[in-house]
């Protein structure tokens, strides 16, 4: 079908051809879902199939490495995506190492005054 056959339809002859193509769309999808899932049934049936329901292995708390000087609640372990507090104190001409906590073994875990 042609764009000139679409821009000489009226509105009514569109919104039914619209209807019928959602219609045979509808039909196609379902149809392909039903062999899928037909498809997935035989294939664990034949009970060669790997799970993957297992539970993930914990990990471990990772201690910050770098803390907000302004506020210091706000803390990030150097790992994921940076946060905006530290994104924005960069953008201040500052550098990652002015953030860096300090741990000291003598201090009991807690950050200790340079």
């Amino acid at each position: 079908m042609e764009s000139n056959d679409l821009k000489s339809m009226s509105i009514d002859e569109l919104w039914n051809l619209h209807q019928e193509v959602a219609a045979e769309l509808t039909d196609k999808i379902t149809e392909e879902k039903t062999r899928l899932k037909e498809r997935l049934r035989k294939i664990e049936a034949a009970g060669n199939v790997v799970r993957l329901d297992h539970e993930r292995r914990p990990y471990l708390k990772v201690r910050p490495k770098y803390q907000n000087s302004k506020n210091p609640a706000e803390t990030w372990s150097g790992r994921g995506k940076r946060p905006r507090w530290l994104t924005v104190q960069l953008r201040t001409g500052k550098g990652l190492d002015d953030f860096l906590i300090n741990w000291s073994p003598t201090a009991g875990g807690r950050r200790s005054d340079p």
